[in-house]
Order: C-alpha cells, then structure tokens, then sequence
C-alpha cells in the first residue's frame, strides 16, 4: 500500500532526526518519556485542544460581482478524509497524535495514501524512532524512517503531512529536539522518586536488636526475637515500657531515612512545565477563562494554524488551490468562555456574524433546522449605497 507513494530511490543522503516513539503506555519514569505520567499530564490539555478542532475543506470563490461565493465540504471524499482518515482511527485521533508527537519531538509525519489518480485516500501516521532526509539525482526530497522492528521506509515529502516546531534551533530542515531538554529533568524526577520509594522501604526494615549474653541455640533465637515483637512492638499493646531480662540486652536502631524535600520536587516540576510552555493550572484544570484563552492562543492555535496550511498544500495541487480551496481546522475555543461570555455572543447572531447553530454549539446544544442562515436585526441591516448617496445629497 506505501509502495504506491514512493516514486524514485533517493541516492544523497542529507541529515538525520532521532525520534521518540508513541506506544500508548503511562508507568512511572524508566528512561521512556511517553511512559512518564508528568509527560503526559503536561501534554494532554494541548494534545486534547488540538483534537478538539474540526477539519473542514473550504471552497473559495470571487463571483464577477466582486461577492465570495464560500462552500462549506463541497467534496466529499476530502470530508470523508478528514472525518476518518483511515480504518484504524477517526480524525480527532489523527489530530491528538500529531499533536502528541510535536510536542516532545518537535516533528509530526502522517502519509498521504493517494489511489491510481492521485487523489488522496487515506491519512496514516507514521511511528518512527529516526528520520532521516535524503535527495535524489533531481533534488526532490524524501524522507527515510526507521520503524521500532527494525525495517525502514522512503517516502516522497510531497506525500507526508509535516508538523514542525522550533525551526530556527537545529539547522535548516530539522529544529531541535525536546528531548534532549526533557531528559535531564526527568532522571531529576525520577531519582526524587526512587529517594521517597527508599525512604519507605527503609522504615520496614530491622528496627531493634537483640543482644544475648550467653550462646543460644538458632531456632531460641527466632523464638526470643517473635516473643519480643509480639510482647512490646504490637500496636495494640498500651505498655509503653519494654522490659528484658540479664540474658539480653535490647537496642533500637535507628536508620538513616532520606525524604527528598517536596520543593525541589516542586521546582523541578514547574521547570518540566515551563519547557513544554504550559503550567500547573493548566495540566490541572484550574484555569479562569482569560488564563485559557492566553494559553490557546501562545500554544494551541499556531498548530492549528499549521496543520490547516500543512493539509491545503499537501492534499492540493496548486491549481486546486488557485480555484479557492483549502483544508482550515476550526477551533471551538469558546467552550472554556464563562457563561456571561457565551451570553454576550447573542450581538454576534443579531449582526449576522454568527449563525443561531453556531451560537448553539458554544452552549453544547443541538442544532435547529433553518439555524444555519445568518439573521440580522432591522437596526443592523447592510448598508445601501443609493442610500447613502440619497441622504449626503439632502
């Protein structure tokens, strides 16, 4: 099925790009940053927003009145593409992938599948551990990726959508990995952790000895050992006083237990947070609206914006695109708005600039039928020239 995207064997080989793969898992830190719960709790908020965003084709064209004739998905394969790019997964799982991977690598690759005429048919994602550009004799780029079980694939970087972030910090086509940023914070975390999970096995372990003046058999040992625990060492026993006799002599041992102070762990955290731009309200869902919206728009709607350029120059060709058309990703952002936000939009209805059924999903309800017609209040009507004209000549 990929072969059918592989036009030419590149035969120069460029630059290479190490990546983290995806494989689904959350444990506790062991050298894997997809398997770090802080990772992912850092992610997530920016991993669902970008899924949250829906794929629309939009066609654009000027009538030879000067008016824009907009259609909203004419195409439906391209619908169809966005809304299950293939069997595996729908769109928003597409969207959260790509979003997933950016963030740590700083490069997202989804396959264009196109059929015998080159129109696209699927979107697959591609979950490799290097990537590495190549040329070949006409200067045409490809990409080589190099999967977990050892086997690698070329691919025409015409048929691969490419997410980036951070151009400018690795050379001309790759930007600098996260990873190599994220790591030392993370072995930080995880020696803290190791320290508490220590600390705890340690208050387990051998806490008084026994010292006998005279020799005693192993198995009197054992026994005197299990008298004592069970005599002075049970909580529900209110002695408070321990009592031996000439024989043997008790001693408390008293180990030494290191608990990590918690703010070094805080500190290490909140700079865990500040490398992936984001914060503690944020991952914990603690945000006021002005402290969301400053959020999606620093973090969220650059990659919006992105993946929608991204799309439209990869599915089209330039000739599609110079009759209007273009894949946009629209953002529902006002779903985090208070209510007296939402309330406030009714001036957006009443002046034509949003329909009842889009003021209707900010609220999460159905839409209505004839909903979708822009209406606009008497006071607010469009402005009429011979109106105009009319009136500056009275």
């Amino acid at each position: 099925m990929w072969a059918r995207v592989t036009n030419r064997s590149p035969t120069t080989e460029s630059t290479a790009y190490k990546m983290v793969a995806i494989d689904g898992e959350t444990f506790a830190w062991n050298g894997d940053l997809y398997k770090s719960d802080i990772v992912m709790s850092a992610i997530r908020p920016y991993v669902n927003a970008i899924g949250k965003t829906v794929g629309k084709h939009i066609q654009e064209t000027c009538r030879e009145n000067g008016e824009r004739e907009i259609k909203v998905n004419p195409e439906p394969y391209i619908r169809f593409l966005l809304e299950e790019p293939n069997p595996l997964m729908t769109g928003q799982k597409l969207q959260e992938w790509m979003a997933a991977t950016l963030k740590i690598n700083n490069h997202a690759f989804v396959l264009i599948v196109r059929d015998e005429n080159g129109i696209p048919s699927a979107l697959y994602p591609i979950n490799a551990t290097l990537a590495v550009a190549e040329y070949d004799e006409g200067g045409r780029l490809y990409i080589r990726f190099y999967m977990r079980n050892g086997k690698s694939f070329v691919f025409a970087y015409t048929d691969l959508i490419h997410l980036r972030g951070d151009v400018g910090a690795g050379g001309e086509f790759w930007g600098g990995s996260k990873v190599e940023q994220l790591l030392p914070l993370m072995e930080k975390i995880g020696t803290i952790d190791k320290g508490i999970v220590n600390a705890i096995k340690n208050s387990a372990v051998i806490r008084w000895l026994l010292r006998f003046t005279s020799s005693v058999r192993p198995e009197d040992l054992e026994k005197q050992a299990k008298n004592f625990a069970n005599q002075f060492l049970a909580t529900d026993k209110g002695f408070g006083v321990a009592a031996t006799d000439s024989k043997s002599e008790a001693t408390q041992i008293k180990p030494n237990d290191y608990v990590p102070n918690a703010t070094h762990t805080d500190r290490t955290v909140k700079r865990f947070y500040a490398a992936l731009n984001t914060n503690e309200k944020i991952v914990t869902s603690s945000y006021t609206e002005d402290e969301w919206n400053s959020y999606y728009e620093a973090q969220v709607e650059p990659d919006v914006i992105q993946m929608g350029l991204e799309y439209t120059r990869k599915i089209f060709s330039r000739k599609k695109r110079s009759y209007g058309n273009r894949i946009m990703f629209e953002a529902a952002n006002l779903a985090t708005a208070s209510m007296t936000t939402k309330l406030n939009l009714r001036e957006m209805v009443d002046r034509g600039a949003m329909t009842p059924n889009e003021w209707r999903s900010v609220f999460n309800l159905a839409p209505l039928p004839g909903g979708d017609k822009p209406v606009r209040r008497l006071d607010t009507a469009v402005v009429n020239e011979n109106e105009v004209n009319a009136n500056e000549a009275n």
